[in-house]
């Protein structure tokens, strides 16, 4: 107990003996204490102001800590007779829990209830659980076939698979064929002209008969800025692949040379994939330039009419005056033959020429040449 309270009534609250004396540690005797009386301002109240007045004097109450042994008063929630009552047993029970480890305890349970600071309780940790008894041999079995994918399945995954290479494949193939055959006839070409063009210059060929797959001139379209080297044959492989156009110079299919007083000049070449030098020659006009560039000469003709589509075997239109050109008799003319529709080899194109000038190389480049 904290709280104040009065003075004890006397000494012998605290084992004094009225009367008797007492010795301290040296063995001189000393008085004993006297019981607290009223005296001083208290005193004179007590005795004389308070019975004046008519007050009775101030007694203290008895302090139960100082009376001897005492019958405890029976705990709340019991009878009469000792018994424990329901409503006492339930309030037992809850003053034992609270009491049981008291504060630190109660402060954990409502930490574990509400959280430190009256919030949502945390979940208690779940034990482990238990390993899971070993399967029969008949259980695994039948997991494994479940987990297994069934023949329907493996067989749509084959097909996609199937599909995703045959496109993948697809689109390699194409990038090749419009892309590749492209860059690596190009260089061909360039190669072959700039050989051409250094022979010349040392005079090393002559004019002849040429090998199949030689070059020997170079065409020029200016209007289609092509530059491309005119090769003996029209052979895909040999020629035609490597980006060069090829002179009908074999075979049934012979035509005559530019330097041929009468004849008409034949040529083929791809419209579509490596190095595709014919691929615009359908948009030329009559009067277009076209310049066949040889060792010592240049000659020039002027577009005069085109065929834009013709079977493939109408072989007619490479014959010295070939019919549906205009042409009416022998002359110096020039015959350009691709592929169309353009990505197709089902007809072909004919574009036809008329030479207007032969000129030597001495003399300088011819006018279409150099504006």
């Amino acid at each position: 107990m904290t709280a104040l309270r009065p003075e004890r009534e006397s000494g012998a609250a605290y084992g004094e003996v009225y009367g008797e004396s007492f010795s301290d540690v040296t063995g001189e005797p000393f008085a004993a204490q006297q019981p607290y009386e009223g005296s001083g301002a208290l005193g004179e109240w007590y005795g004389q102001e308070a019975a004046a007045e008519g007050y009775e004097p101030y007694v203290p109450p008895v302090d139960e800590e100082t009376v001897a042994l005492r019958i405890p008063d029976p705990p709340a929630g019991t009878g009469d007779d000792g018994s424990v009552t329901p409503s006492g047993a339930s309030s037992a029970a809850s003053t034992a829990s609270a009491a049981a480890g008291g504060r630190a305890a109660r402060r954990k349970a409502a930490k574990r209830r509400h959280g430190r600071h009256g919030g949502t309780s945390r979940p208690e940790p779940t034990p482990a659980q238990e390993p899971r008894a070993p399967l029969s041999r008949v259980e695994a079995r039948r997991q494994a076939r479940a987990r297994k994918p069934s023949a329907g399945v493996v067989a749509s995954r084959v097909i996609g698979e199937v599909f995703i290479t045959t496109g993948v494949l697809m689109l390699l193939f194409v990038s090749y064929q419009l892309w590749w055959t492209n860059v690596r006839a190009h260089a061909q070409a360039d190669r072959e002209t700039s050989s051409l063009q250094d022979d010349w210059a040392s005079g090393k060929r002559a004019p002849g008969v040429f090998e199949p797959g030689q070059g020997f001139a170079i065409l020029h379209i200016p209007k289609l800025d092509v530059v491309v080297p005119i090769a003996e044959g029209v052979s895909n492989k040999g020629v035609l692949d490597r980006g060069m156009v090829g002179h009908y110079g074999e075979g049934r299919l012979k035509t005559a040379m530019p330097d041929a007083k009468t004849g008409n000049f034949g040529l083929a070449g791809h419209r579509n994939t490596h190095g595709e030098p014919f691929r615009y020659i359908n948009r030329l006009k009559p009067g277009d330039a076209i310049v066949v560039e040889t060792q010592n000469k240049y000659f020039v003709y002027k577009m005069a009419s085109m065929l834009p589509v013709t079977p493939p075997d109408n072989t007619s239109v490479l014959n010295p005056v070939p019919p549906g050109s205009g042409f009416t008799k022998p002359g110096r003319y020039i015959t350009l033959t691709t592929c169309t529709p353009e990505f197709t080899s089902k007809y072909r194109l004919i574009v036809w020429g008329k030479m207007v000038e032969e000129r030597p190389r001495s003399k300088g480049k011819p006018d279409a040449l150099v504006s």
